[in-house]
């Protein structure tokens, strides 16, 4: 264990963070859990230690070069699945007020499991579909930034996604590859749901090629979005 620990540090060093012996422990604890529970439910293909190191810690806390925490503490990730990139960026910004939200009951019963061994505060945990959420007093338009590593196109995520962001926040869509095409895509999407481009940050870590398209909330996102379930997959916005 103190080997990985120590491997997780350097790794973590040469990206340029620091944390103390109680976050990297808490790393290390949401890996053990992570791939225990793996054997019996589905929630990751990535379970090898420097693996999950580099695709799913590292990535899910790069996100600081692109967003100021300091301004941004109320946050929501839209279908979190295994607790990414909500539980890495809570265990490295503990000031942050972090709610995860996914369709699947079970995925939120680990993530409860993990949030009670980890002793993280101000996390809630939300079983419930997007479409049905962003309809409600409390979520709609009120966080600072919404993020999401969800495997969809960019014009589904920013009509699941924008509605919950106020006006002034953001919407970090976290992507791989080149991403060049999805975006430019879904710019009408975007200014529709009252959103606007900032910027597309690309990065690599370990010679994965990743990206964050950064979307800033310009004005009150139309009541009618986002649309019933079902149909910004079927037919979205363009």
């Amino acid at each position: 264990m103190e080997e990985k620990i120590r491997y997780m540090a350097e790794q973590f060093e040469c990206y340029g963070f620091t944390f103390s012996e109680l976050q990297k422990r808490k790393f290390y604890s949401f890996y053990e859990m992570l791939v225990e529970k793996n054997k019996v439910m589905n929630l990751t293909g990535i379970t090898e230690f420097e693996d999950v190191v580099d695709k799913h810690f590292l990535d899910s806390v790069y996100v600081n070069r692109v967003v100021d925490f300091h301004k941004h503490r109320k946050v929501i990730d839209l279908g979190t699945g295994a607790g990414f990139p909500g539980i890495p960026l809570k265990i490295a910004f503990p000031e942050l007020q972090v709610t995860l939200v996914d369709s699947s009951k079970k995925k939120i019963d680990f993530l409860g499991d993990i949030v009670r061994e980890l002793e993280l505060e101000n996390v809630e945990l939300i079983h419930a579909r997007a479409e049905d959420l962003a309809g409600e007093s409390g979520y709609r338009e009120s966080f600072d930034l919404c993020v999401s590593r969800a495997v969809a196109n960019l014009c589904i995520l920013e009509e699941y996604c924008i509605p919950f962001v106020r006006v002034g926040g953001n919407f970090i869509s976290y992507k791989s590859g080149d991403v060049d095409n999805e975006v430019k895509e879904s710019k009408k999407a975007c200014l529709l749901l009252g959103g606007r481009l900032n910027e597309v940050y690309k990065f690599e870590i370990h010679d994965n090629r990743r990206s964050f398209v950064v979307i800033e909330k310009k004005k009150e996102t139309p009541r009618r979005f986002p649309r019933k379930a079902g149909i910004p997959s079927k037919n979205p916005l363009k």
